[in-house]
């Protein structure tokens, strides 16, 4: 038994020093003119929601689901505006019966003025006859000219309600995939108030951190290679689209090879081709900075 004392203790101080080592042993480093970091998959979010307040009569997508610009993806019903359509085509209809009235009747005094005129000319008619049949013309004009102006006040206020009940119906802004379904049919929305939440798998980028020793060495518009662990052999290229001015102190999920810097800087990787669709939001990654174009690309090692 006194045997298996020592030889415990010999493991234990094996495994103690093992884990030591993997904790503080330094690993190779990048090349110089490559910069390593890490961080997770972002792309930009687009709320879908309406400007007016109504009742969710229907969505037709789910969470995950593809959707392409200008699929509908939420029918809104809402009564008063239903109603500002109704009551704007009905007051429409009534100018324009109104304007066709005057109309006719513009038609009538312009022909009487003109008879009125010859037969002045012609001496069978006086000219306060002529002066009254020319005035009787131009008060006619002016009602047809005040009606038409009217009708198309009315026909705006018209177009303006159908403007708004079409709006109750709400598509894609943008190809993208559904992160958020934020409500369900028979709920009722306040105006503003989102329904949908899409990302553009197209656009996306990955958010790093580097040291603030290292920052000095990127700029915008530089190569990078990310790496995720679904696809650790198919490295999607990127180029940094974004800087930080300000440092901050190291986010505790991201790793850094030493754990002595403090000081790092966000910088943003934009994706240039997500082939089909494998990078989504959330992914951790792992990516590589190139600054100098004579060195030669390397995987990152933590």
């Amino acid at each position: 038994m006194k045997k298996l004392i020592p030889l415990f203790a010999l493991i234990v101080i094996a495994i103690g020093s093992w884990w030591a080592y993997t904790q503080f042993v330094e690993v190779d480093p990048l090349p110089d003119g490559l910069v390593q970091a890490n961080g997770r998959i972002e792309g930009d979010m687009v709320s879908v929601s309406s400007k007016y307040p109504g009742r969710i009569a229907r969505i037709t997508v789910e969470e995950g689901d593809s959707v392409s610009t200008g699929d509908v993806l939420v029918e809104l019903e809402a009564g008063e505006i239903e109603a500002k359509v109704r009551q704007a085509e009905q007051a429409a209809e009534a100018v324009r019966h109104e304007v066709e009235a005057v109309s006719s009747q513009c038609e009538q005094t312009e022909r009487d003025a003109k008879r009125y005129e010859e037969l002045y000319a012609e001496g069978t008619a006086t000219k306060r006859e002529a002066e009254q049949a020319q005035l009787a013309d131009t008060v006619a004009q002016e009602k047809r000219t005040a009606a038409e102006a009217q009708l198309n006040q009315a026909e705006a206020a018209y177009d303006e309600a159908c403007v708004a009940q079409d709006e109750m119906t709400l598509t894609a802004p943008s190809d993208g995939i559904v992160t958020n379904r934020l409500h369900e049919p028979g709920v009722i929305i306040a105006a503003g108030s989102p329904v949908l939440t899409l990302v553009n798998m197209d656009k996306l980028h990955l958010k790093v951190y580097v040291p603030e020793n290292r920052i000095g060495q990127l700029r915008l518009g530089l190569p990078a290679k990310i790496y995720s662990d679904a696809f650790p052999d198919q490295p999607y290229d990127a180029t940094v689209s974004y800087i930080s001015s300000r440092a901050e102190f190291t986010p505790k999920e991201v790793q850094t090879p030493d754990e002595r810097v403090k000081l790092v800087y966000a910088v943003k990787l934009a994706v240039t081709d997500n082939a089909e669709h494998r990078l989504s939001p959330g992914i951790p990654a792992d990516a590589v900075i190139r600054w100098d174009e004579s060195v030669e690309w390397a995987k990152p090692r933590w």
